[in-house]
């Protein structure tokens, strides 16, 4: 069963490992102007630590294909994509999003939403995959903004769904900044079930409704995020009894981050993830991640901090013997 349904993923080149199931392109990233906002080299760097670390081998990595438009098309306006795709985009459209538009910019897109379904196909299969990219919650059917044109994992949610490899999706949102995007995609949708855990006086000033918005106080720590992390995610489990679980593994909450305003530690973001997707397999649930946002000036901190979450994967992955 997990060979055929491998066969039929969008992987170009892996093979089957006992070890955490990895996913990576090297181009999830583009080129950016000196000194942009957005840490665009983080993505190699995550592999590169990764690797470096001995935490992975290039054998256990899957390395995705480019989403097709049609794909897309099942979660943005063709409008829209049509305009991305092709650079018409307005230069007000393209400062909503805070990039200016690139032919660089669309592949990086297509392969990271191309990898977040990989990463979710193989953990339907496999019960857990990480990616190296992904979490670009922000974006809406008919718009990008806050550095996300196309958001993955509503399209990956959709696609698994419309491919009927998934009945119900949960997206566990644990980003420092609530999952706009994907609660407004989803809000008339009982397949999918959003949970946004976010801090409340932050990016976006207009929130929308997911199903579930948890609203954090400015320099929150460790031991209450978990709390909170701990108090709604089993009931929802428990009531919604989904197929496959997203999960957006932020640190931007990290008392670090530029754009954070939360107090967590190295140690309270290894705890979180470890905690979120132990739980997961344990009550056998199919669980991908993605890494969200983070944001800082010294690339290789953050970097190193984003691999947290393939760092406890890892050891659920050793621990529960998958």
């Amino acid at each position: 069963m997990r060979l055929s349904l491998l066969q039929h993923t969008s992987c170009s080149t892996w093979s089957i490992s006992k070890r955490l199931p990895i996913v990576h392109h090297e181009d999830y990233v583009c080129y950016l102007p000196p000194n942009h906002r957005f840490p665009m080299p983080k993505f190699t760097k995550i592999y590169n630590c990764l690797l470096k670390d001995g935490i992975i081998d290039e054998k256990q990595v899957a390395k995705p294909q480019k989403v097709s438009e049609e794909t897309v098309h099942t979660v943005h306006t063709e409008e829209y994509i049509s305009k991305f795709f092709n650079g018409t985009t307005s230069d007000k459209e393209q400062r909503i999003t805070g990039f200016k538009w690139s032919s660089g910019l669309v592949k990086r897109c297509r392969y990271e939403t191309g990898g977040t379904i990989l990463a979710s196909e193989i953990a339907l299969s496999r019960g857990l995959a990480s990616s190296t990219g992904g979490g670009t919650h922000h974006a809406f059917p008919s718009h990008g903004a806050g550095f996300c044109l196309i958001n993955d994992m509503a399209v990956a949610a959709r696609h698994l769904i419309k491919k009927s490899k998934a009945e119900k999706v949960l997206l566990v949102d644990l980003d420092v900044h609530q999952g706009d995007g994907s609660a407004d995609i989803f809000k008339d949708d009982p397949s999918v079930f959003t949970l946004s855990v976010h801090c409340g006086k932050n990016y976006p000033a207009r929130k929308q409704s997911s199903d579930l918005d948890v609203s954090v106080d400015v320099g929150m720590g460790d031991k209450d995020y978990l709390a909170v992390v701990k108090e709604h995610l089993p009931w929802i489990l428990d009531t919604f009894r989904p197929d496959l679980v997203i999960y957006d593994a932020g640190v931007d909450p990290h008392l670090k981050d530029d754009l954070g305003k939360l107090n967590l530690t190295d140690q309270g973001l290894f705890d979180r993830d470890y905690w979120v997707m132990d739980y997961m397999v344990k009550r056998g649930y199919p669980c991908s991640t993605v890494i969200g946002g983070g944001y800082s000036k010294d690339i290789d901190e953050l970097a190193l901090r984003h691999s947290i979450v393939h760092r406890a994967a890892t050891k659920v992955w050793n621990d529960r013997g998958l």
